[in-house]
């Protein structure tokens, strides 16, 4: 079972030695999410083995800068997991799982008080409580933080915890596809990124783990991980994918200079008071403000102001949250429409300024965002605004599971975080996505041990079907002539920057599909050659198949969303539809290619959906 090493393999060498591993449950991904999961798994005593596309501890999760939210309420004690429940459907405009949105908003305080008990240095408030900041869309300051490297203090929390509990760990390991025997999840092939040889995983269960489809849009602020690859190996196993038409666009990301365009500027800026302006130097959120939403924001600049200084001051105040802590889909188009309107900066952005704040206090509590703009674009935050802009940053969507288990419709088949779909409807709120990753991360673990204890042994593997996979994932080196996979990539990604952006209408949409299915051909067909040793291109010409799949996934659901629904704005109907806030777009493999449907969306109880009473007409 150990690794097999050797010469590096050249394309055409034959297949080669392969590893064997056997585990009751592997876990494909190790940020957040992955860990957690690892960790509750091993914890129930099962043999668990952790799969990272990349290095342990440079999982995309420490992109995740600004906090992680859970009502504590250090801050505002009239805070609770029902206000929090109730922010989180508003914010994801009802369509959320309210199961989902339940569980998360009630585990969230104990999951942060586990991350401090297991280590993770959180800022303090003077008598010695974790801190809480205000993010947009929730109703009190809840975010618990490490100034604004919260997700990489989180990582490493995890990560030493996992590592102490002797994990099996397989780094720069890619999962291309998943075996099953008797409908039910029996294996994994894999290969590694360092040398090309091929691993097979035997294994009850499987938990996906694997974030986001970033990379399927040119502007993101996605590392290179995020190829949908949890997505699209659910897929073709036969599980269902839902709301995947709801991409999220943060809307703060740098825009220059070119070499770091889309790079991540955290909502913790606007959270400690930042103000959006556009060229003209007006602060331009109050008009974008949605009309059901805008008494809970300031009304006028001087209480804006007295909120910032409540916060500064952790004092409470009746004073409102500034209109720059709106919800990140309504910020996004704002820019957006400032900048094509003709008012955005000389770069195609906002400008986002915190310089009205004491320059001691932005380095102490925004310590990367000063050193981010100060190294890669010249700018010293504490003088000067920063020039900002929507950027790709999040997918609601993904495989749909179980609220309490994180099971998939396919047996042995879990998921949990940024792969996963339920919990954040039609748009997630700032900072549940860390309090996603630990709340259904363990409950996914738990779900996957518990189901890989029910099956007595481990199932067949078909030898047939497992060499097909890997003589498929070789033939680009087989290929006489063909594309670059790069340029494929590039005409993907500027098709979805242009027709399945922030705002969408039927025509792109269907030129985007027309598009897509061109696309699919030219990546069947790309060549590569030299050794597997290492080799991008190689690895890229797989990752395409995923992230043409779910680009697919996406401009197909949009394209039968006929509203505007939170992350998802059709310009054709700038309206919600009461009848399609009760449905999930749901896609699924058929013998005739991807299939989209609208499927009925859980109803929410009675007395969970009491607390909404006086909104009640905006619920549908």
């Amino acid at each position: 079972m150990g690794t097999v090493s050797g010469t590096p393999l050249d394309g055409r060498d034959p297949m080669g030695a392969r590893e064997v591993h056997d585990h009751d449950v592997l876990v494909i991904g190790a940020g957040g999410a992955g860990l957690r999961a690892a960790i509750e798994a091993s914890a129930e005593g099962v043999s668990v083995g952790l799969v990272c596309k990349s290095l342990l501890g440079k999982a995309h999760t420490v992109m995740a800068e600004g906090g992680i939210a859970a009502a504590l309420a250090h801050m505002d004690p009239q805070d609770g997991w029902e206000t929090h429940f109730k922010d989180t459907m508003k914010g994801g405009s009802f369509l959320n799982h309210w199961r989902m949105a339940q569980i998360h908003a009630q585990e969230a305080p104990d999951r942060v008080r586990e991350l401090e008990q297991w280590g993770a240095l959180f800022d303090r408030t003077t008598d010695g409580r974790i801190l809480q900041r205000a993010f947009g869309g929730h109703t009190w300051k809840r975010l618990a933080h490490v100034g604004d490297r919260t997700g990489l203090e989180m990582i490493r929390t995890l990560q030493d915890r996992g590592v102490h509990m002797g994990l099996d760990v397989y780094m720069e390991c890619t999962v291309i596809k998943l075996f099953l025997s008797g409908g039910a999840i029996a294996g994994a092939l894999a290969y590694r990124r360092d040398s090309g040889r091929f691993v097979l995983f035997r294994t009850k269960a499987v938990v996906l783990a694997t974030g986001g489809v970033g990379k399927a849009y040119k502007i993101t602020s996605n590392s290179w991980e995020y190829t949908g690859d949890g997505q699209a190996l659910a897929y073709d196993a036969g599980a269902e994918l839902i709301d995947m038409e709801f991409v999220q666009f943060h809307p703060t990301g740098m825009v220059w200079p070119p070499g770091v365009m889309g790079l991540l500027v955290t909502e913790g800026v606007r959270g400690e008071g930042g103000v959006l302006r556009n060229n003209a130097g007006e602060r331009f959120m109050w008009k974008y403000l949605p009309e059901a939403r805008r008494h809970e924001y300031a009304e006028t600049e001087e209480e804006a102001r007295r909120w910032v200084e409540a916060a500064l001051a952790g004092k409470p105040t009746d004073a409102r949250r500034p209109p720059e802590l709106s919800t990140r889909d309504n910020v996004s188009r704002a820019i957006y429409t400032e900048v094509k309107e003709g008012r955005g900066t000389p770069h195609g952005g906002a400008y986002l300024d915190i310089s009205h704040l004491p320059a001691e206090r932005v380095m102490r509590k925004l310590p990367s965002m000063y050193h981010q703009f100060l190294e890669l674009a010249d700018v010293d935050i504490t003088k000067q605004p920063m020039e900002v802009g929507p950027t790709t940053h999040y997918m609601m969507g993904g495989v749909r599971v179980d609220p309490d288990t994180g099971a998939a419709t396919v047996p042995g088949l879990f998921a949990a975080g940024e792969a996963a779909a339920g919990m954040h409807g039609a748009n997630r709120l700032g900072g549940n996505s860390l309090s996603d990753l630990v709340v259904f991360g363990r409950r996914a673990g738990a779900g996957a041990a518990e189901y890989s204890k029910k099956r007595a042994a481990l199932g067949p593997i078909s030898e047939a079907e497992m060499e097909a996979e890997i003589r498929a994932m070789l033939a680009p080196f087989e290929r006489q002539e063909g594309e670059n996979p790069y340029d494929v990539l590039r005409a993907l990604q500027d098709c979805m920057d242009r027709y399945v952006g922030i705002f969408r209408t039927r025509e792109d949409l269907e030129r985007a599909l027309v598009e897509l299915r061109s696309l699919r051909t030219r990546a069947a067909s790309v060549r590569v050659e030299g050794s597997r040793t290492y080799h991008p291109g190689w690895h890229l010409a797989h990752d395409l198949h995923n992230l043409l799949l779910v680009s697919e996934a996406i401009a197909r659901s949009a394209l039968l969303r006929t509203e505007s629904r939170g992350a998802h704005s059709r310009i054709d109907h700038p309206g919600m539809d009461p009848a399609l806030g009760r449905v999930n777009m749901c896609a699924v493999k058929t013998e005739d290619g991807m299939r989209v449907s609208p499927t009925p969306l859980a109803a929410m109880p009675a007395d969970l959906a009491a607390m909404f009473e006086p909104q009640k007409e905006k619920v549908g």
